[in-house]
């Protein structure tokens, strides 16, 4: 081969490609979906890092907040509340949810579907609503308040009770998929082996969920350390941090120290992120080409008392959930206990009314339709766009510190941003399209790593051969694409539209009176110390959440059909 040759060949190598209109289009959307990201994530985040280095009148003072905050002993001691709480409620938590996905993917009891379906119901609940049925179930006038003898539901025993119930469902999914992928050739080793039961487990079964039991651990540990609602109603005198920022914000008006105590909390919830990502980057695939599918082995010893355990712990969701239910009805508890609707007019409670559950479903319509178009959007142009890989990178980035970011820091930082009076998009603070934004915002992640998954399935040929054709991208997209991905973008939908509907803690700083939510009402009432309307308006809340539920499946079973008939072919 010539040198000129040679030459010839890196001359062509080094000229780039000429970019088509689709391609500067693209690139157009992706420094949108960059600038909606920096706009509604990074500068709030930065108004609020800013505001908790400030004093009173706004002039810099540096780490003195923070000094003031560790020097205050009633407050820092709430860190060591949240911690308490968190690791209790995580290991309590993981235990039973371990114990439940094991026994819905390797065992051959009956009526799984029933089990997981009452399993998952807690995910259509705001999670106000154990704390309100506990209170019912154990409080000073509780029906089984003998139970817990001479202590008090009002403090840790109350909050942890509440945060299992609250994140049990989200550990069941993640070690369900990991119970879920197994590969049976190792079990029958173990067999041929003579090997215990217990041995299997240590040296087999673990080792094959231990990457979904991490993430499960962080994602709960997470989940309670960042939550509001249970301590909010049942903590009592015991303060954690997320109760210490309401009440710096909304009893002291002390928006500074509000800010520095969403710093704290913002710390743990961003370390356990890191390491959950650290980890599943170190995930390899259990299941090989060669691999056969587990199939489990009736066992009527074990079956029996799997059933069993499975039928406490269904009873118990249902129980809670049901104590709510009842108390919603009765007249006047624990003195008239007939049932009626009194509850249920909302529109003489105080806290909020029949409004504020209208406001809720527009809200998580409105969520529902612009976050989809958003967050699919948005996913798209990261995937399949070409080149620019820097500004990909970039965004991929962006769409993941969502989860990191607790709910109450983002409201927080939305006060300091969207209020501060040299902003011009100030005039959209306290009406409904920042609780629309800060909810996206808020539930973006998921979101996007379901879209982003839907669209890594597809062959990247549709757009090449589409290009070649002279299609334009948005035809192809339109086309192709969406009816393709309908079953990812119709689970984005109803996942944005119920936790928009049980969303409290994004959302506590930024409504007006004209944009109340029924969630916000709940908790209202519950302050104003009407708990029995509080639990009505949470009952509405799962109603409506399990009835959207049941409306979506039946109104795009038709819709799935047709779009994944191709996938029969």
């Amino acid at each position: 081969m010539t040198d000129q040759t040679l030459q010839t060949r890196a001359t062509a190598s080094a000229i780039k490609p000429k970019l088509s209109r689709d391609d500067w289009v693209m690139r157009a959307f992706i420094l949108g979906i960059g600038l909606w990201l920096v706009v509604t994530l990074l500068l709030p985040l930065y108004s609020m890092l800013s505001k908790s280095a400030q004093n009173k009148d706004g002039a810099f003072v540096g780490l003195a907040n923070y000094i003031e905050y560790f020097s205050t002993p009633a407050l820092f001691h709430s860190i060591n509340n949240s911690f308490f709480i968190a690791i209790v409620s995580t290991i309590i938590t993981i235990s039973l949810a371990s114990v439940f996905a094991f026994i819905l993917s390797r065992s051959m009891i009956p009526f799984k579907g029933v089990f997981k379906g009452i399993a998952l119901l807690p995910l259509l609940a705001p999670s106000l609503l154990p704390g309100i049925s506990f209170v019912y179930l154990f409080g000073r006038q509780g029906v089984l308040k003998d139970w817990i003898g001479d202590y008090s539901i009002y403090g840790p025993i109350g909050i942890v009770m509440g945060e299992v119930f609250y994140t049990f469902p989200h550990a069941l999914m993640i070690l369900i998929a990991a119970f879920s992928i197994a590969d049976a050739r190792l079990y029958e080793a173990t067999v041929v082996l003579r090997t215990s039961r217990i041995r299997t487990f240590f040296t087999v079964t673990l080792p094959g969920i231990k990457y979904g039991l991490i993430s499960a651990i962080f994602v709960v540990f997470t989940l309670v350390i960042t939550d509001f609602g249970i301590p909010k109603v049942i903590g009592g005198q015991y303060n954690v941090l997320a109760t210490d920022i309401y009440k710096q914000v909304i009893g002291q008006q002390n928006f500074e120290m509000g800010a520095v105590v969403s710093v704290v909390l913002l710390i743990p919830a961003i370390l356990a992120f890191a390491v959950d990502r650290f980890v599943q980057r170190k995930q390899v695939a259990m299941l090989t080409a060669r691999a056969v599918p587990y199939e489990p082995k009736p066992h009527a010893l074990l079956d029996k008392i799997f059933f069993v355990y499975c039928c406490v712990i269904g009873l118990a969701i249902i129980g809670i959930i049901g104590m709510a239910g009842y108390a919603s009805f009765v007249t006047f508890w624990p003195y008239n206990l007939e049932l009626s609707l009194n509850n249920y007019d909302f529109d003489v409670m105080d806290g909020g009314g029949w409004s504020s559950f209208y406001n809720s479903l527009k809200m998580a319509a409105y969520t529902a339709i612009f976050g989809t178009v958003i967050i699919f959007t948005g996913a798209y142009m990261v995937e399949k766009a070409k080149g620019f890989k820097f500004m990909r990178g970039i965004i991929q980035f962006l769409c993941m510190i969502p989860m990191a970011v607790p709910g109450m820091v983002l409201g927080l930082a939305y006060i300091f941003f969207f209020n501060h009076p040299d902003n011009p998009l100030g005039i959209i603070y306290g009406t409904m399209p920042i609780l629309v934004i800060v909810t996206i915002a808020h539930f973006y992640t998921v979101s996007h790593l379901t879209a982003m998954t839907a669209l890594k399935q597809m062959d990247p040929e549709f757009e090449t051969v589409s290009a070649s054709l002279k299609v334009p991208f948005f035809r192809t997209f339109l086309k192709v694409t969406v009816p393709v991905c309908m079953p990812a973008i119709l689970d984005i939908s109803i996942y944005l539209f119920v936790n928009a509907m049980t969303t409290v803690s994004a959302v506590i700083f930024l409504y007006s009176t004209d944009t109340s939510l029924a969630s916000i009402a709940a908790l209202n009432m519950d302050d104003a110390g009407d708990v029995a309307p509080a639990a009505a308006m949470c009952m509405v809340i799962v109603a409506t959440s399990a009835g959207v539920r049941v409306l979506h499946a039946l109104l795009t079973r038709g819709m799935a059909r047709k779009t994944q008939a191709w996938r029969k072919r």
